[in-house]
């Protein structure tokens, strides 16, 4: 059995920067073992397999450790593949079935003084932040004093007082992975003009210790420094070593994450 497989750099315009993500084209249901094992053979920190199902696309992602209930990146890396290869029109908006419900994606332009860029729209659900109690692990994992700490429904966030402090983290994964939740957003207000906020994003539980470009993270950052900077649109950027840049728009209940994703890597997959 030969199945096309792709790499895709994705919340960036450039390769080698954004977060990778393995794209695994199936035209049939395979079991969950398999994918599994796509995934830790491509190891990178997630790996999508859309299959075509109604009107869209049943969608399921895995990390080399586990599957997830919802992944940005690699949505936006889907979407990419699915225009660029000529599998969908390009004007034709995407629907995609998956654990955490109905997703879309669309394409939109964005003029720049330069030349207009295309960009991907992902219609995600908002996940808002609540104040939590602060777990010892949590605290000593990250070696800060935090300005707040909340939880959505899967993530921890932390607020720290400044972008200097937020670079400088050097988490201990080990206690990390003792935190019950898929990860920890660690988030500031941005000392650039360019940008709203900024981020970084740690999950050693799921067998990511950081992750490069978090666009499920933004769900919940979007409502959350919608509310502290009363905007509804905002420009971040998640200040990994590959970095990435992420549009947000809060829309009630759902968020709106856009980004630009580049395909680096056409393969063909022996199984």
């Amino acid at each position: 059995m030969e199945i096309t497989i792709y790499q895709v750099d994705s919340f960036t315009k450039q390769p080698f920067h954004g977060n990778p993500a393995g794209v695994c084209l199936i035209d049939s249901p395979k079991p969950d073992d398999w994918m599994q094992s796509v995934a830790l053979e491509m190891n990178l920190s997630e790996t999508a397999f859309p299959l075509r199902e109604r009107d869209g696309y049943r969608l399921r992602w895995f990390t080399p450790k586990v599957e997830v209930d919802l992944c940005g990146h690699a949505t936006l890396a889907t979407a990419h593949i699915l225009w660029e290869t000529g599998e969908e029109a390009p004007e034709r908006a995407l629907r995609f079935y998956t654990r955490s419900g109905l997703l879309t994606a669309q394409r939109s332009g964005l003029l720049t003084a330069q030349r207009r860029e295309d960009w991907i729209d992902l219609n995600f659900p908002a996940a808002p932040v609540e104040p939590a109690p602060i777990p010892q692990d949590l605290i000593e994992g990250l070696g800060i004093t935090p300005q707040f700490v909340g939880k959505d429904g899967s993530d921890y966030l932390v607020e720290v007082e400044n972008e200097s402090m937020l670079l400088a983290l050097e988490p201990d994964f080990e206690r990390l992975k003792k935190v019950a939740s898929r990860g920890v957003i660690v988030t500031c207000c941005s000392s650039s003009r360019d940008y709203d906020f900024v981020s970084r994003f740690f999950a050693p539980r799921v067998g990511i210790n950081e992750d490069p470009v978090t666009g499920s993270a933004h769900c919940a950052l979007a409502p959350y420094w919608g509310k502290k900077l009363e905007k509804d649109s905002m420009h971040a950027y998640q200040a990994s070593q590959r970095g990435g840049e992420l549009r947000v728009r809060v829309d009630g209940e759902r968020v709106i994450i856009s980004g630009q994703a580049v395909t680096v890597i056409q393969g063909t997959l022996f199984s």
